[in-house]
């Protein structure tokens, strides 16, 4: 079994900043692919950011330019510093994993989720 634990969610104003981790524990043989998305009340989940093993990343159209993810491979530990937040980017977030684990079964692990609200 995989575990996630999520931090750093919060109120913050428009225009602040913060910063997500998620740090990955358990079963993992290799890690690949490590990503945030997000859901807003009464709306679909969606994708945040990727950032695969070798630090390509992706990022949706609406977080451009302000949010930045990376990743600590020797910390099995995936960060998302987002900037210039919006009142739109509050939602809950949730950390995304691919893995593949001591018996060779590779699938995603999804986190708890950690509310983000920007408001003033």
């Amino acid at each position: 079994q995989v575990q996630l634990v999520e931090s750093g969610g919060g109120l913050v104003q428009p225009g602040g900043s913060l910063r997500l981790s998620c740090a990955a524990s358990g079963s993992i043989r290799r890690l690949y692919a490590m990503g945030w998305y997000r859901q807003a009340p009464g709306k679909q989940r969606e994708l945040v950011a990727t950032i695969t093993k070798g630090g390509n990343t992706n990022y949706a159209d609406s977080v451009k330019g302000r949010v930045t993810i990376s990743r600590d491979n020797a910390k099995n530990t995936v960060y998302l510093q987002m900037n210039s937040l919006k009142p739109e980017d509050t939602a809950v977030y949730y950390c995304n994993v691919d893995v593949v684990n001591y018996d060779s079964l590779r699938r995603a692990y999804w986190g708890q989720g950690t509310q983000v609200t920007v408001s003033s």
